[in-house]
C-alpha cells in the first residue's frame, strides 16, 4: 500500500479552512455561533490555523445525548461548531480522496455519490444477472460497531496509509478524544469515514482472498450471497474469526442464512425479492403515518411545514427505487398539489427556511 505524506500543510492552509467553514455551515447559517464565526472569519480561522500548526488544538468536550433511530437508542456525541467541526471538515477535505481509494465498490455508506440508491441499483443488477448466485444470503452486522472500534487498530491502519507525522498527530487527537482505547463517537464527522475505512481490509479479504462474488456492505451491515446454504455457513465461521482476530469486533447473535427470494432481503431500507422490491415494513409504516398526518392538517386548513414538505419529497425519492407506485398514488398524490403550492409560496427562489 502506498503511503502519503505532506498533507498536514494542506489541512492547515487558509484556503482549506475557509472552504471547511463554508461546507460545515451549509444549512445552519442561522445559528448564533456560526454567525459569529462568519462575521469574524479571518480572525477565527487564523486562530484555528495557529492551534493546528503549534499543536495546541485539543478536541472540545462532547455534548452527549440519546437519539431514537428506528428501534434503537443511540448515544450521540456533538462537538461545538468552532473549532472542532471546522477542523474535522478541513481534515476530511484533504484525506477523503486517499480514504476512498481504499473502499471497494461493494460498500456504500458515507461515500459521496455512492449511497443507498447506488446499493439498490447494484443489488437489482446482481439479482437480474445472476439469480442463482443470489439464491441464499448470509446477513450479519457487528454488535455495537462504533463503540467497539479499537483505537490502536484504527491508528495502525491509518499509519499504513499516511506517513505525515503532523497529520497523524491530528488524527490521533480526534480518535483519542473519547476516554479509553475503544470506541469512536457517533456524530463526529470524522467517525463516519473512520468507521467505513476500519472495515475496508475486511472488504478486500472477502473479495480478493475468499473470492466472494456477491457481497454488499453498508457500514457494518453485511450481506454475502451464494447458491447454497452450506457455503454460507462455512464462510460465516471464517468471517467471525477474521472480525474477532483482526479487528476485535463481535458479530451480533441475530446473524442468519436464508433463501433470499422467499423471505426477501431486508437491506438499506428496502426488501428485495427476485421480481420486485418493497419498502422496508417499518419505513413503510412511518411513511404512511407521516403522509396521513399531513393530509389531516390540510383538511383542517393548516399549512404544512418546511420539514413536512421535505419529507414528502424524500419519500418520493425512496419510492422511485422500489415498486411503490400504488403507495405514491394513495398517500402522496392527494397532497401533492398542496406540496407544489407550498414550494411556490415558500421555497422557490429562497436560500432556506427555518422551522
Amino acid at each position: 500500500m502506498k503511503r502519503y505524506g505532506h498533507l498536514f500543510e494542506q489541512v492547515c492552509s487558509m484556503e482549506n479552512l475557509r472552504l471547511a467553514h463554508k461546507n460545515a455551515r451549509k444549512g445552519k447559517t442561522w445559528y448564533a455561533e456560526i454567525k459569529e464565526v462568519s462575521e469574524h472569519e479571518e480572525e477565527y480561522l487564523t486562530a484555528l490555523r495557529n492551534m493546528l500548526l503549534n499543536k495546541t488544538y485539543d478536541t472540545s468536550e462532547y455534548i452527549v445525548f440519546m437519539r431514537r433511530e428506528g428501534r434503537k437508542d443511540r448515544q450521540i456525541f456533538k462537538l461545538p461548531y468552532y473549532p472542532d467541526r471546522i477542523c474535522q471538515w478541513a481534515l476530511i477535505q484533504i484525506i477523503e480522496p486517499y480514504l476512498l481509494k481504499q473502499l471497494m465498490s461493494c460498500t456504500y455508506s458515507a461515500i459521496p455519490g455512492r449511497g443507498i440508491h447506488q446499493a439498490v441499483k447494484h443489488i437489482h443488477g446482481a439479482i437480474k444477472k445472476d439469480p442463482k448466485g443470489m439464491r441464499y444470503c448470509l446477513k450479519l452486522d457487528v454488535s455495537k460497531y462504533y463503540p467497539s472500534i479499537d483505537h490502536t487498530v484504527l491508528k495502525q491502519k491509518l499509519r499504513r496509509l499516511f506517513k505525515d507525522p503532523d497529520l497523524l498527530w491530528l488524527l490521533d487527537e480526534i480518535i483519542d478524544s473519547t476516554p479509553g482505547n475503544v470506541g469512536i463517537p457517533i456524530g463526529n464527522y470524522f467517525s463516519q469515514y473512520a468507521g467505513n475505512f476500519y472495515l475496508s481490509s475486511f472488504d478486500h479479504w472477502i473479495k480478493e482472498v475468499k473470492r466472494v462474488k456477491h457481497y454488499f456492505r453498508y457500514m457494518d451491515d453485511i450481506c454475502i450471497f451464494a447458491d447454497n446454504k452450506e457455503d454460507l455457513h462455512a464462510i460465516f465461521l471464517e468471517v467471525r474469526d477474521y472480525l474477532e482476530q483482526e479487528l476485535h469486533l463481535t458479530i451480533k447473535a441475530n446473524w442468519q442464512v436464508f433463501p433470499t427470494f422467499v423471505r426477501g432481503l431486508d437491506f438499506v431500507g428496502y426488501r428485495f425479492f427476485q421480481d420486485y422490491t418493497l419498502l422496508r415494513k417499518s419505513t413503510c409504516q412511518q411513511f404512511k403515518r407521516k403522509m396521513l398526518n399531513i393530509a389531516r392538517k390540510i383538511r383542517q386548513h393548516i399549512e404544512m411545514t418546511f420539514s413536512e414538505w421535505c419529507a414528502i419529497n424524500s419519500y418520493k425519492g425512496w419510492l422511485i427505487w422500489c415498486d411503490g407506485h400504488r403507495l405514491a398514488q394513495k398517500y402522496i398524490a392527494p397532497i401533492q398539489p398542496y406540496a407544489e403550492q407550498f414550494y411556490i409560496q415558500h421555497v422557490k427562489g429562497k436560500a432556506g427556511i427555518v422551522t
